[in-house]
């Protein structure tokens, strides 16, 4: 396969869960402010990195898992900034299914325009630096937050989640090829 074809596997596997868990659940997580959801990636990303260092585990949830859930979450948090009301509202799962499919098309045509330029680099890193890049990501974040959403000359708070979706794709791929 090509770098499309295991992005779009990728991206499938866990839009599949992400609707399932819609349809169990609903919309709860609307209830989430910024804030909040970089806290639920920073304990997937901050478990990975635990994982990684003590190269054991003890609870069920794989890397792979957690990788998925970053990349569920940052969906989230941008559908989150795109609705931007204080009102906790049940999306239809038809409605959310296409919100996410337009996150995950902007993410990946920024994929695509990086590949371009960087030449697939990310091919040549380990998990534990997509680890540590989602992590830095998830500081700058909650710094943004603090800052009330402005910046002086940093890209925002969505810039930063389609790199985590990105980011958490490539480990996927990398997971995928047997490349741990």
């Amino acid at each position: 396969m090509n770098t499309n074809q295991q992005y779009d596997a990728a991206i499938n596997s866990c839009k599949e869960i992400f609707l399932k868990k819609t349809a169990d659940y609903g919309t709860s997580w609307r209830v989430y402010r910024t804030i909040s959801i970089a806290d639920q990636i920073y304990i997937k990303a901050k478990r990975i990195r635990t994982i990684q260092e003590k190269k054991t585990q003890k609870i069920g949830d794989d890397i792979t898992s957690e990788f998925k859930g970053i990349l569920n979450y940052a969906i989230i948090g941008l559908i989150q900034l795109d609705i931007d009301n204080d009102e906790i509202e049940e999306l239809p799962v038809a409605e959310v299914e296409k919100r996410y499919t337009e996150k995950v098309s902007i993410a990946k045509k920024l994929m695509e325009d990086k590949n371009h330029d960087y030449g697939e680099a990310w091919r040549d890193m380990s998990q534990e630096s997509f680890t540590d890049l989602i992590l830095a990501k998830l500081l700058r974040i909650r710094q943004m937050v603090m800052n009330e959403g402005k910046t002086l000359i940093s890209e925002g708070i969505d810039a930063n989640y389609f790199d985590i979706i990105n980011y958490a794709v490539f480990a996927l791929i990398l997971i995928g090829e047997g490349k741990q």
